[in-house]
């Protein structure tokens, strides 16, 4: 359930953000604490408690909205295993032309998803983007850069992102890199002072995953995945 704290913080939010009907929703904090309660643990959408509603209005309100982009707008990499039942979104197009649009490919660890986050420097997501399993980080990272409200002094980020066309790009927009080089190419400066922030993503990644329905993807299209991660990282933000 949310807390009057949380809710105290997220109404206000989520009434700035949702679509605007002719009629209101009903018992929209019951609603979106049925929706909480059904990522967090992971469960089906039937498994729901009763007091927090009918199930089936949860679903619908969800999908709906990620669809529109509402949970994004709410919040305005890292490699996820994917269930089983992830699988069985809209099959349009080719197997692979789905699995691009659904963010869902096959990586060494499995058929997953790879979320990528840029995150400020308290640890906070800003913004993600999802990718197939088996792609790399690197194509994400100018459009996770452009995702920021400003430019930042330093950009960290691990060896994996290391480029240097993505030194050249951060050093143009007036902030310095903090990215280690690779083991075959030549040493970079990359303080420690400033590189040592790194855990900070990663403590962020470890809050989400507490999330069941983050730790492992359960949901078929990519927007309803992409609306787990931004309500998760919305509630990360206003937590008391």
């Amino acid at each position: 359930m949310l807390t009057d704290a949380h809710w105290e913080r997220l109404g206000p939010l989520i009434e700035a953000c949702r679509p605007k009907g002719k009629t209101p929703p009903q018992d929209l904090r019951r609603t979106l604490s049925a929706i909480l309660w059904r990522h967090q643990n992971g469960a089906k959408w039937r498994a729901i408690p009763a007091e927090l509603g009918p199930w089936s209005r949860a679903a619908q309100m969800f999908i709906r909205w990620a669809h529109l982009g509402v949970w994004e707008r709410l919040l305005d990499g890292t490699s996820i295993r994917a269930h089983q039942k992830a699988a069985g979104a809209e099959k349009r197009g080719t197997p692979a032309e789905r699995d691009t649009r659904e963010a869902l490919g096959r990586s060494r660890g499995g058929y997953g998803t790879k979320a990528c986050v840029i995150a400020d420097g308290l640890g906070r997501a800003v913004a993600f983007i999802l990718a197939p399993g088996q792609a790399h980080e690197l194509p994400h990272a100018v459009p996770l850069l452009e995702r920021l409200p400003g430019v930042p002094k330093w950009v960290v980020a691990d060896r994996g992102l290391s480029s240097h066309a993505f030194r050249e790009h951060i050093w143009s927009l007036g902030a310095r890199p903090a990215i280690p080089s690779r083991k075959n190419e030549a040493p970079v400066a990359c303080p420690d002072w400033i590189y040592v922030n790194r855990h900070r993503v990663e403590n962020l990644w470890a809050r989400l995953k507490e999330w069941r329905a983050i730790a492992t993807r359960y949901e078929k299209t990519a927007s309803s995945f992409m609306g787990v991660l931004c309500l998760a990282a919305a509630l990360d933000w206003i937590k008391p």
